[in-house]
């Protein structure tokens, strides 16, 4: 029975096929003209179709780099086994409606890359036929933040969608309508297989939801770099497989208790969390003393710890060279028991005086004999003064 089993683990390990590689400065045998013309007519010579090596994988590529489109007809017009379109550096202000056809399928089509293409707007209805689709990359477009051109389920259609790139994405604007506009593609999108996001560049500084990245469950690794955030102004405790969080070049100045027990939360449900804080305007103050203390504890990687820097004006220090606080703080609270002494000896004083005053009657009483016997002492005592003086 055991060599039948060895036999079969034999058999299983020869036939299983290893991931197909190609050598990156792989070409196949077709020219350029060869590859333009197998774009078809519409294409008008300005794109190349043709199987090439694409990220370590022989794919069928097709490429309409800087062609100098002005609509998105020769998509309508795809070839059926393309794989990876890469259709950048057009101008397409508006994405109409089924922009690749009614009629094709692409069962193969894996990646789309129309990034720089100048879009402002793209329909509810302008992705057909792209289940399969694994990758969207719509990097440094203007996309519109005028409700009235929003179309909040423009990706509801991207239902195998692994990775979202939305790099410099959108036009400039108040930030309160760009996070009204993230928030409603990820409510109405149905991006539930979603792993990685990309929202670098886009100066977002707040998200009107908290909740905003609650409906994408699946994502590992969410990037926020070169943005204006000055906090985790969103919840990351519903993100249960989140891996890695981009927020270098924002506008950190410190790490709130908030955001540090949140990142810890995450580490104890699935025991891996990095985080890059990389060339925020971190204070050198005190306020950074639970950042710097936390970091040393924490399981939570923090990606370039050693090269964090604070900032006391212009000056950067090492973060790990901020001011020693003990002294500040003790000086603080000595100072603060100072003022509450001088405030408490004010009442002290004033609730005497005002006892004074109730018992000024009783304290008559008792103070007149001890006065009238005073004086009395000081009368004798004058007399006796005055006899001897007689006596000489």
């Amino acid at each position: 029975m055991k060599t039948l089993y060895a036999v079969f683990l034999l058999i299983c390990f020869s036939t299983a096929q290893p991931p197909i590689d190609c050598d990156p400065n792989w070409h196949s045998l077709e020219t350029l003209e060869s590859a333009k013309l197998e774009c078809g007519p519409f294409f008008q010579n300005r794109c190349t179709c043709m199987r090439t090596c694409y990220e370590n994988r022989h794919q069928y590529v097709v490429n309409c780099t800087n062609s100098e489109f002005r609509n998105t007809e020769p998509l309508s017009h795809l070839p059926n086994e393309t794989q990876v379109l890469i259709f950048t550096g057009n101008y397409l202000e508006e994405l109409p409606l089924n922009v690749f056809g009614t009629l094709e399928s692409f069962p193969d089509l894996r990646v789309i890359d129309m990034s720089n293409n100048k879009i402002r707007e793209i329909r509810g209805k302008t992705y057909h036929h792209v289940q399969r689709v694994e990758r969207l990359i719509l990097d440094f477009n203007e996309l519109s933040l005028d409700p009235g051109r929003n179309h909040p389920r423009v990706f509801s259609n991207f239902v195998s969608l692994l990775e979202l790139h939305l790099t410099d994405a959108f036009e400039d604007g108040p930030p309160r309508d760009l996070a009204a506009t993230l928030h409603d593609i990820f409510v109405n999108s149905n991006l539930k297989q979603l792993m990685k996001l990309h929202l670098e560049q886009n100066e977002i500084s707040e998200f009107r939801d908290a909740n905003v990245f609650c409906d994408l469950p699946r994502i590992l690794d969410l990037y926020l770099g070169d943005n204006a955030l000055t906090a985790l102004h969103f919840n990351i405790s519903c993100l249960h497989n989140l891996r890695f969080l981009d927020l270098q070049r924002n506008k950190f100045t410190k790490i709130l208790d908030h955001d540090l027990r949140a990142m810890d939360a995450i580490v104890k449900h699935n025991q891996s969390l990095a985080v890059d804080f990389t060339a925020n305007p971190l204070e050198c103050s005190c306020k950074l003393n639970p950042f710097i203390k936390w970091m040393k504890k924490t399981k939570v990687f923090i990606r370039n710890k050693d090269s964090l820097k604070c900032y006391e004006g212009k000056t950067a220090h090492n973060i790990h060279e901020t001011k020693n606080c003990a002294a500040k703080l003790f000086s603080t609270a000595s100072r603060g028991a100072t003022i509450l002494l001088f405030f408490l000896s004010l009442i002290l004083v004033g609730l005497i005086c005002a006892l004074i005053y109730v018992q000024r009657t009783k304290l008559q009483k008792k103070i007149e004999p001890i006065l009238d016997s005073v004086n009395k002492r000081v009368r004798y005592t004058s007399i006796a003064t005055g006899d001897a003086r007689e006596d000489v």
